[in-house]
């Protein structure tokens, strides 16, 4: 039962970050219809001036505050000079121009940094565990990743349900066209989506570089994941991405812990282990296609 906890837990914790990265991406393509490749470099890149400031200063914090602007102003910039010119272009072209963005973005960051990985440790102030029930120890640090991404699903509900810009990112998701003819400067919304968006991106490769690896091209891997999360969740919905990348989060999580110990039940220990593990990679993409059959357009398409 706690082995369960824990891996509901790990799951959670997954998704959080599924969902940081899938916010930005379902609003860049709901609102501006871009289909965007380049979400993961952003990513990446917010892990990386995370490292490099953790490096020279020691300070997590200091990482994070310097990885949040930076990519912002990096999106935005890349927005303004390159994506502006392919909102009215066909996704063809939107997916070759974005891929040219991530080769790229993987040259700048190995000429800045170089091209070894670099390591983030925890925090020490979050380097402990937290006992969930008693007996069931849990990383701190796990756990501020879910308590983060709470706090910005609940910010991201505030600001497209409460403020005048969530007015008008979900009104830009409905029509556009009609939004621009009423007099709003679609340009600079579309410039604050996109640093919005490269922001939340950048909270995650910084919330991932202490577990995971901070290498170049490591946006790759997960911005696929983020797609199924969008897909799975509705385009165009912030509400939409937090379910979708919870259940992704939990389907992935829960599959790779549990499935090779169910198939051994009844298989050889070899068999079940590489049946276990190809089933647990592909369930994500098996519930996608199942959500798709019953729900075409996603959870909660373009409503956020």
């Amino acid at each position: 039962m706690l082995l369960v906890l824990e891996q509901v837990l790990n799951g959670l914790q997954l998704g959080v970050m599924l969902f940081l990265l899938a916010a930005g991406l379902t609003l860049v393509l709901g609102i501006m219809n871009l289909v965007n490749l380049a979400h993961g470099s952003l990513y990446m890149i917010g892990a990386f001036v995370a490292a490099g400031v953790i490096r020279l200063t020691d300070s997590f914090l200091l990482g994070l505050l310097a990885a949040l602007p930076a990519a912002a102003l990096v999106g935005m910039a890349v927005e303004v000079i390159a994506l502006r010119r392919l909102y009215t272009r066909q996704h063809l072209d939107q997916v070759l121009a974005t891929f040219g963005l991530i080769l790229f973005f993987n040259e700048l960051v190995r000429i800045l940094w170089g091209p070894r990985a670099l390591f983030m440790d925890v925090p020490h102030w979050l380097s402990g565990t937290v006992e969930i029930v008693p007996g069931a120890p849990y990383p701190a640090f796990r756990l501020a990743i879910i308590v983060v991404g709470g706090a910005v699903a609940g910010f991201l509900y505030w600001l497209v349900r409460r403020t005048r810009l969530g007015m008008l990112i979900r009104a830009g998701a409905s029509n556009r066209e009609m939004v621009g003819a009423l007099g709003v400067d679609i340009k600079r919304l579309y410039t604050l989506v996109f640093g919005l968006g490269a922001m939340l991106a950048a909270l995650a490769g910084v919330m991932a570089g202490p577990i995971y690896a901070v290498e170049v091209g490591m946006g790759e891997p997960v911005l696929i994941v983020a797609f199924v999360v969008v897909v799975i969740g509705g385009i165009g919905s912030v509400r939409g991405a937090l379910v979708g990348a919870l259940l992704v989060g939990l389907v992935d999580t829960l599959g790779r812990a549990f499935l090779p110990t169910l198939f051994r039940a009844f298989l050889a220990p070899d068999t079940a282990d590489g049946l276990g593990a190809a089933l647990a990679s592909m369930a994500i993409y098996v519930l996608m296609a199942a959500v798709l059959a019953w729900r075409p357009r996603g959870l909660f398409p373009a409503h956020g």
